[in-house]
C-alpha cells in the first residue's frame, strides 16, 4: 500500500528511509528535475545512505541532481507510505541558498524553474494519469502559503 499524506511535523512511529524537496529560488519560482529515463519531471531527493542525517541526505542528493546548496530551514509538508518496507519518504518545503556548477551526467538532465501553477499544468501534459506528483505539487502550495513563503 502507498498512501500521499499532508503533514506538518516528522512522524515518529516509522523509519524515514527516503527525503525528498520542493526548493524555491530567491524569486519565488520552485525547482524540479527532468528525469531523462522516465521522461517525467520529479521533486528532489532519494533515499537515505548509511548513518546519513535527513539533512545529510537533503544536501546530498540536492547537489548531486541539481546543484543547489539548500538553506537550513526546511519545512515538512508531506509523507509517502511503503507498505513493503514499513518506511516513509518525506517531502519537505526548501529555500535554495546557493546554485553550483554541476555535471548532469550523473542522475538527471538538469532542472526546471516555475511557478505552482506552470509546474501543475506541465505535471498535468506530462502525466496525465498520474495524481500523485498533482497532489504533491498541491499540498507543496498549500504549505508554502502557510508559511508565507508565498
Amino acid at each position: 500500500m502507498k498512501l500521499l499524506t499532508k503533514i506538518d511535523a516528522l512522524p515518529t512511529d516509522k523509519k524515514i528511509a527516503g527525503v525528498h524537496c520542493v526548493p524555491f529560488t530567491e524569486n519565488g519560482n520552485i525547482l524540479m528535475s527532468w528525469d531523462r529515463d522516465e521522461q517525467l519531471l520529479t521533486t528532489i531527493g532519494g533515499r537515505l545512505e548509511g548513518n546519513e542525517s535527513i539533512d545529510q541526505a537533503l544536501e546530498r542528493e540536492a547537489m548531486e541532481e541539481v546543484g543547489i546548496i539548500l538553506e537550513e530551514e526546511k519545512i515538512p509538508f508531506a509523507l509517502w507510505y511503503w507498505d513493503s518496507t514499513d518506511s516513509y519518504i518525506i517531502w519537505f518545503l526548501a529555500k535554495v541558498k546557493k546554485m553550483e556548477p554541476y555535471s548532469i551526467d550523473f542522475e538527471k538532465t538538469g532542472y526546471v524553474s516555475f511557478n505552482f501553477e506552470t509546474a501543475l499544468q506541465l505535471i498535468e501534459k506530462i502525466e496525465p494519469n498520474n495524481p500523485k506528483r498533482i497532489n504533491l505539487i498541491k499540498l507543496a502550495e498549500e504549505s508554502a502559503k502557510k508559511h508565507n513563503w508565498l
